[in-house]
């Protein structure tokens, strides 16, 4: 967790000195992304084919949320 100091501190920084902190933090963590995906390596794809029980499930979610409506629209 971030430390009341250092917020404190970073509320007190100059209008362009926060603009260089967020410059630099997000130059952080897109280059920890970048560390993530290794070139030359699968990674599996998660695809809805044959997700038979995921489309039934969406199905019933779906009718539930019309006759829902229906109920709200008719009172």
């Amino acid at each position: 967790m971030v430390c009341l100091e250092l917020i404190s501190t970073l509320k007190g920084l100059s209008r362009s000195d926060k603009f260089y902190l967020m410059q630099l933090l997000i130059s952080e963590l897109a280059q920890e992304e970048a560390d993530l995906i290794k070139p030359d390596q699968a990674y599996p794809v998660w695809s809805p084919y044959d997700a038979d029980e995921a489309a039934d499930t969406m199905l019933k979610v779906l009718q539930t949320s019309k006759a829902q409506r229906v109920i709200m629209w008719e009172s």
